[in-house]
């Protein structure tokens, strides 16, 4: 009984995730090109992708550890949704790219949401891996189908992009039903000093973290600079509207494989093959200028997503005790960090020159690949 009602919740939590990414999947690909009509340059889109990606793992701390105190995800998990369509609404009325800096970082505040979520995925099954691999396919595929909305508006109706974040904005209200029937288990309302919790994490969790956060100033929402390199090479805004689809949809059906996969012969195995994928694509992206070769190297990085997102999360909900939503909080809140600082620099660099940040990329993630050799899961 109790793991029919896990596997329901999984499904119910992936079924907001998939309302949700529909809607922030036909945002996200235009972004760049938003802020760019509205005078931004590489440094502002640079920004977004460290603070829509950063800011999101620094308020996930904060997300968890109310959560662990109160003994209750649902309602954190509730209001983060709440908050990320309230924002994306006033989005679609912005018309300076500082405005758009501004209601990004605010809509990222909704992903509060995600450390509850995750350590009551944890909670729901003891197949972490396919947990949350499947939470991940939900989300991803979502993101297809939003990225399939957006070519369809932008080449078909030609509409303006204010109107696609708005009509975004509105799917994404429909993330906010499915949580009405998720029934979380009984959880101990814990209140333990969380600096103390973080100080007594496993001291091989905290190598990891450390390591992740060494790939992640490489890898930080790299794929909104991507979509402008295609628009560079090829002068169309549809081609990298439907490459990004591509890489959703890569990402979204092996989610789940991989996921399974690292819960049969162990995480690290699995993502040191990911880490070395990136290494391989990042190099890719500053030789191979043709048509063909880029699509393939979105389908790689698709593969690299598959791999890492989920099993990171994975491999840290392997060394969690009483306090899931904070741990989950904290890594998500190292990560975010670095994800800010790892955009900006990327930003500095572009406006340099493409080629100076694929460099700068693919010397982080070598190093990364070093650093994760020396990674002991737990046994």
């Amino acid at each position: 009984m109790e793991e029919k009602r896990g596997k329901k919740n999984i499904f119910l939590l992936g079924s907001s995730s998939f309302f949700n990414d529909i809607g922030s999947e036909m945002i996200t690909p235009i972004l760049p090109f938003y802020v760019t009509a509205l005078g931004g340059t590489g440094v502002a889109v640079g920004l977004i992708s460290g603070l829509r990606e950063g800011l999101a793992s620094l308020l996930k701390f904060f997300g968890g550890w109310f959560s662990d105190r109160a003994g209750k995800r649902k309602p954190f998990i509730f209001f983060g949704y709440l908050f990320s369509v309230i924002f994306r609404f006033l989005l679609a009325v912005a018309n300076l790219w500082q405005y758009v800096i501004g209601f990004v970082s605010l809509e990222r505040i909704g992903k509060l949401r995600d450390a509850p979520r995750d350590a009551l995925i944890a909670e729901s099954t003891k197949k972490r891996g396919k947990g949350f691999g499947f939470h991940q396919m939900m989300d991803t595929t979502g993101g297809i189908i939003g990225t399939i909305i957006v070519i369809f508006l932008f080449w078909k109706l030609n509409l303006d992009m204010k109107i696609i974040i708005f009509i975004a904005a509105g799917i994404s209200a429909f993330s906010l039903l499915p949580l009405f029937f998720v029934k979380e288990p009984k959880i101990k309302a814990i209140r333990k000093n969380p600096l103390l919790e973080i100080k007594a994490l496993n001291s091989r969790l905290k190598y990891f973290i450390f390591t992740v956060s060494v790939f992640t100033l490489a890898n930080f929402g790299l794929y909104l600079f991507l979509l402008l390199r295609v628009k560079e090479i090829t002068g169309s805004v549809l081609l990298p509207l439907v490459l990004y689809a591509v890489f959703n949809f890569v990402y979204a059906v092996f989610a789940v494989p991989f996921g399974t996969l690292s819960d049969k012969i162990g995480r690290k195995k699995v993502l040191l093959t990911g880490y070395i994928l990136f290494f391989a694509v990042s190099l890719g992206f500053i030789y191979l200028q043709n048509l063909f070769y880029l699509a393939v190297l979105f389908i790689l990085y698709g593969l690299v997503y598959a791999i890492t997102q989920s099993n990171h999360k994975a491999f840290v909900s392997d060394f969690l005790g009483d306090m899931k939503g904070t741990a989950m909080g904290f890594y998500s809140f190292v990560i975010g960090v670095v994800n800010i600082f790892g955009g900006l620099i990327a930003g500095i660099l572009w406006d340099i020159s493409y080629t100076t940040m694929f460099v700068y990329i693919s010397a982080v993630a070598f190093v990364s690949i070093i650093l994760f050799l020396f990674v002991r899961e737990k046994h």
